[in-house]
């Protein structure tokens, strides 16, 4: 069962929608970039981002929430909660007219997981950069160029990803490499 606790500042959360439907939220390359460009005017200055990937039908972040200054801490879900329905929203009007489709594109809630130690977030990092792998979109995980994935394989190129406090869990890149082409099972970590 997915959490639906409230969003917290200064914590960690897997969160992931899918498509409304059977429809596709992605139809062509364009949509991955102007999904990255709202979220990166969305998202980023209220989150660290750790690692996302983006599917056809559906999408998942790893990130931080950051402690915003002058939000009372009895409002910090329905401010987080709001900053994610003005992101998802541009997105979907955007992508309605694009394809003059009207309706809800995504599902009504957002999906979310806290993360609570560092054992689940480095298993969780391996679940959303295997996704593609996991779901048949690609036969390796350095195949799909629309995750984090190869950000983290290529630290000398600039990235708004918080990419150090992921990489400071291995000892080198190539660590990272083995630890993301290691099989896991994913069953108790329930994320669909």
């Amino acid at each position: 069962m997915i959490n639906t606790e409230s969003f917290e500042f200064d914590s960690v959360y897997h969160i992931f929608s899918h498509v409304n439907g059977k429809e596709l939220i992605f139809r062509e390359e364009t949509n991955y970039q102007f999904f990255l460009k709202q979220l990166d005017k969305y998202i980023l200055p209220i989150a660290d981002i750790y690692s996302y990937c983006l599917l056809p039908n559906h999408f998942h972040l790893l990130l931080r929430f950051k402690n915003i200054e002058g939000v009372n801490i009895d409002e910090e879900h329905k401010y987080l909660m709001k900053r994610f329905g003005d992101f998802l929203n541009s997105y979907a009007k955007a992508f309605n007219k694009m394809y003059d489709r009207k309706g809800a594109l995504f599902l009504n809630a957002i999906k979310r997981k806290k993360i609570a130690d560092e054992k689940y977030l480095l298993k969780v990092l391996h679940y959303i950069h295997n996704n593609p792998v996991n779901h048949g979109f690609a036969n390796k995980i350095n195949e799909w160029k629309h995750s984090s994935y190869y950000s983290y394989l290529n630290p000398e190129k600039e990235s708004k990803l918080e990419r150090s406090e992921i990489l400071q869990y291995f000892d080198s890149l190539e660590v990272f490499k083995n630890y993301h082409e290691s099989n896991f099972e994913y069953d108790f970590l329930n994320f669909e």
